[in-house]
């Protein structure tokens, strides 16, 4: 009697681990899919879900930020790519989009820094960086001036 139990009971948690995982991966592709058929909303949703199954997946957190950056919503989008960078600190894109709104709020410093671990890892995206710190080339001598 004993050994039925504990053979149910592994098995429970067997198929309950396995689930887990799997939605996990299925709440992510229908985000994605929900995201490039710009149904922005119910991709939030799937990503946000993806996450509470699996706190450390910096794409659902990157996918989220670029739902913000498209609603606007600059503070939500810093959050959730703050949140990728502490997962995943050589993500080329959550590095560009962080330096892009480091610009945005005249943070030359930080676009500094963040330009110097981009050019370490950059695989993909590296004229990005060069055409950010040509901006920034261009911004910073007329606020030396004034």
């Amino acid at each position: 009697m004993y050994k039925k139990l504990q053979f149910t009971l592994l098995a429970y948690f067997v198929i309950n681990f396995t689930n887990i995982s799997l939605s996990n991966e299925n709440f992510f592709n229908k985000g994605l899919k929900l995201f490039n058929d710009k149904k922005y909303e119910d991709a939030r949703f799937m990503f946000e879900r993806s996450i509470v199954f699996n706190p450390k997946d910096s794409t659902s957190y990157l996918y989220l930020a670029k739902i913000y950056n498209i609603e606007e919503d600059q503070k939500k989008e810093e959050k959730n790519l703050e949140a990728t960078l502490l997962i995943q600190p050589d993500n080329e894109e959550a590095l560009l989009m962080s330096m892009k709104i480091a610009l945005e709020k005249s943070n030359y410093s930080k676009v500094k820094d963040l330009s110097k671990t981009f050019t370490k890892v950059c695989k993909e995206l590296c004229d990005e960086n060069k055409n950010i710190l040509e901006t920034l080339a261009n911004i910073e001598p007329k606020n030396n001036e004034s």
